[in-house]
């Protein structure tokens, strides 16, 4: 589809209306959630945790998750489960105004993914011990029967790492990011804690040239993230109400904190799909990926190497990868090409912001294409200049 002369100029891809804005940065650092008392919560599940036998914590927290999933059920909770669109309608509301506003039957804004892409997928793992480490290959193996690539994060000092295993992802395409010092959960249990390990945190980034960073047991800390020293950071759900640290950004796009790109996690973890909801197939993860493409978002794997030890739960993360790879436009990527996308991006708004205007050629040097808002029979549509049919 060819921009003509009448159309409506390029603008940033913005939040809200001019009648009903809506505080986006509340939402992306979870500025509703009481970090003092989820501090305290955490740092209790921590003191307790090794004293607790691993089948009572399970039976715990499938306790504690049925309760939470009856009150996502009745629509009494924020933020929703298992997708919360406060900032998806927000930025459709933002879209509808510009088109009353201009009058036009279209109106254009940068496209979120590069080439015509509609949507993007990047597959992420958590090595939470040796056994993760050692069924890296069987993992590994699933991933490149569909061409797949992944990102690796690693707890630095936690267990031995095996060098073989490292360059084993590496020669897949893969990527490598930390996973914190250790998984003990004290990260962010305080300002001194975090300070204490910044240290080790960068001298680990720069020696593994690592690029990513993903918080043990996504804990995080909107205001603090910006210092880990990482090109981006992976830490924050969308939306997620069963991990000791409850709550999410509300976003499917990748986001800026401060200068960190970061990447939301907006597919349930395995663990809490398989062990805690006990959930006996593939319908959430299928759902919530058609959902966030339909809405060209990010869909943000995470599946633990350490808990996808059967023939039966490899067989169910390749059909999830299958399912990935037949939905149309999907751009499939390492977290670091997002996150060097995310960035290139933002520079082409920042222009515009600055009111310059770019024109087609502009943004194909950037690898950039036009998106166009229209009114539908379906509601709200969006069509790609160039739209790729599947994945690159």
């Amino acid at each position: 589809m060819e921009t003509t002369s009448h159309a409506p100029p390029l603008e940033p891809l913005a939040y809200g209306t001019a009648d009903e804005p809506v505080d986006a940065r509340h939402l992306l650092e979870e500025r509703y959630a009481s970090r003092d008392r989820s501090a305290a919560s955490l740092t209790l599940y921590y003191r307790l945790k090794p004293v607790i036998p691993r089948a009572v914590q399970l039976a715990m927290r499938r306790a504690v998750a049925r309760r939470l999933r009856r009150r996502h059920d009745g629509g009494d909770a924020f933020p929703r489960w298992p997708a919360e669109p406060a900032l998806v309608e927000a930025r459709e509301a933002h879209l509808r105004d510009r088109l009353a506003r201009s009058g036009a039957d279209r109106v254009p804004f940068i496209n979120p993914w590069p080439d015509g892409h509609r949507f993007a997928y990047v597959l992420t793992h958590d090595v939470e011990g040796p056994s993760g480490l050692d069924n890296a290959e069987r993992v590994l193996e699933v991933e490149r029967r569909h061409g797949m690539v992944s990102s690796w994060n690693i707890v630095a000092e936690d267990y031995a790492i095996d060098q073989r295993v490292v360059e084993s992802i590496r020669s897949a395409g893969g990527e490598i990011g930390l996973h914190g010092i250790s998984h003990d959960g004290r990260l962010f249990e305080d300002r001194a804690s975090f300070e204490r390990q910044l240290p080790k945190i960068r001298e680990y980034l720069r020696a593994w040239g690592a690029e990513g960073f993903r918080s043990p047991a996504t804990h995080r800390n909107a205001a603090w993230m910006p210092e880990l020293g990482c090109a981006y950071d992976s830490s924050f759900p969308d939306t997620d109400p069963f991990e000791p640290q409850p709550g999410g950004c509300c976003e499917i796009l990748p986001y800026f904190l401060g200068d960190l790109v970061e990447l939301p996690i907006t597919l349930v973890q395995d663990h809490t799909l398989f062990e805690i909801l006990r959930e006996p197939d593939l319908r959430l993860w299928r759902d919530k990926a058609a959902w966030i493409a339909h809405h060209g978002g990010l869909v943000t794997v995470l599946v633990h190497p350490d808990y996808v030890l059967s023939a039966d739960r490899l067989r169910r993360y390749d059909e999830l990868l299958a399912y990935l790879r037949s939905l149309e436009g999907g751009w499939h990527a390492l977290p670091r090409d997002v996150a060097h996308w995310w960035r290139r991006r933002a520079e082409l708004e920042a222009r515009l912001t600055a009111g310059e205007s770019l024109d087609a050629a502009a943004l194909a040097a950037a690898g950039a294409t036009t998106a166009w808002a229209h009114v539908g029979e379906h509601g709200l549509e969006i069509d790609v200049d160039g739209a790729s049919p599947g994945p690159r």
